[in-house]
């Protein structure tokens, strides 16, 4: 097992990475605060993994709840619906909420520990890569709002995280493709040594060879864990983990949520980011058509989806998180393993971006 420390100014935690740990009972114990614990989980994954969790977690009273999966259902609704299990419990400031699923289940499950009486225990327990790499790190947890992707949220950082590698082993494939995005935007925004690595080794990462991934994995979470420690809530340098968010999200709200899975959004919202560095007339040249190839040899979309309308993914961007005082700021790369943050991007070179990658041929 590996472990990965996360030091952020709030707390530091340990990020657990193995194959089958989730069994070994003592690193739950090690981090349950108190007598309390409430398992949410979905129910895709519950069927999966539920009672090995139980079993493995020492508590005094240890109950769950099962929500429905998908990102439609990152709502206020699904949010209160665990304060009310919390409630009904009589959980007190020393329960433990352990969230049991992929990146959907962490963020609301996140946010339920965060804002019940003001914080109590919180365990990531990430069943999806994407999870795995990055949303279940960090402290970032929100719900969604009709008119944009985690407008509602907190950063509460868990007390630890626990990457179980084998439970990748029955993530579907769409699912599985769709992290590999943000696995590449680690090597995309900073690291271009790993970046050539995932170009050298995009077959065994298509084919879960379990040492790859396993790299992979720890690469990304020690990339994610620097760039935390540096930032915790993202006044600065922790921004540019949004390499392609801004449109990716975008895409994801435009689509109800239900269209595209956030990862496949991401691939396109990097490369969409790349060709508005070059208009920006900061990229280098060989950016764009390296990120491309990779995303593309990973099976990824590289381009907008079929009927998109760029102007509704326009008036979406307006209300970006990232932006400031009514001025768009965007993560934009300048070379592999450099992004950097630009405030000098108008909505005429948002569109022709849009324009090209919606002329594109398929």
């Amino acid at each position: 097992m590996k472990t990965i420390k996360v030091s952020a100014a709030s707390r530091s935690y340990p990020v657990y990475i193995g194959t089958g740990i989730r069994q070994q009972g003592e690193i739950w114990a090690h981090k349950i605060r108190g007598s309390q614990v409430l398992v949410v989980s979905n129910e895709t994954v519950a069927p999966l993994y539920l009672d090995e969790v139980l079993d493995a977690v020492s508590a005094s009273l240890v109950d769950s709840l099962i929500l429905a999966d998908g990102e439609r259902y990152k709502t206020a609704r699904e949010w209160l619906q665990i304060v009310d299990k919390l409630v009904a419990l009589k959980a007190s400031r020393d329960v433990t909420v352990l969230a049991l699923g992929g990146g959907v289940i962490g963020d609301l499950a996140g946010f339920a520990a965060a804002t019940y009486m003001r914080g109590v225990g919180l365990i990531q327990f990430p069943t999806s890569l994407l999870a795995q790499v990055d949303a279940a790190v960090g402290g970032k947890t929100a719900i969604n709002h009709s008119q944009g992707k985690n407008l509602i949220g907190a950063f509460y950082q868990p007390d630890a995280v626990v990457i179980d590698t084998s439970t990748l082993v029955t993530l579907p494939e769409r699912e599985y493709i769709a992290g590999l995005a943000e696995v590449v935007k680690y090597g995309a925004l900073g690291d271009a040594e790993f970046f050539i690595w995932l170009q050298e080794n995009a077959a065994r990462l298509k084919e879960r060879e379990p040492e790859a991934v396993q790299h992979a994995i720890e690469r990304s979470v020690q990339s994610k864990a620097a760039i935390v420690a540096a930032d915790e809530t993202e006044s600065g340098q922790r921004a540019l983990l949004n390499l392609g968010h801004t449109f990716a999200h975008a895409i994801e709200t435009a689509g109800a949520y239900s269209e595209w899975l956030h990862g496949e959004a991401v691939a396109v919202g990097m490369l969409l980011a790349a060709r508005l560095s070059e208009i920006r007339g900061i990229a280098s040249p060989n950016s764009l058509p390296a990120l491309t190839g990779l995303l593309a040899e990973l099976d990824l979309p590289v381009r907008l989806p079929a009927g998109v309308d760029k102007n509704q993914l326009l008036d979406i961007m307006r209300l970006d998180k990232k932006n400031l005082s009514g001025q768009f700021r965007f993560v934009l790369l300048s070379a592999i393993g450099q992004a950097c943050i630009d405030q000098q991007v108008d909505e005429a070179m948002i569109l022709q971006t849009l324009d090209e990658s919606s002329n594109q041929p398929s």
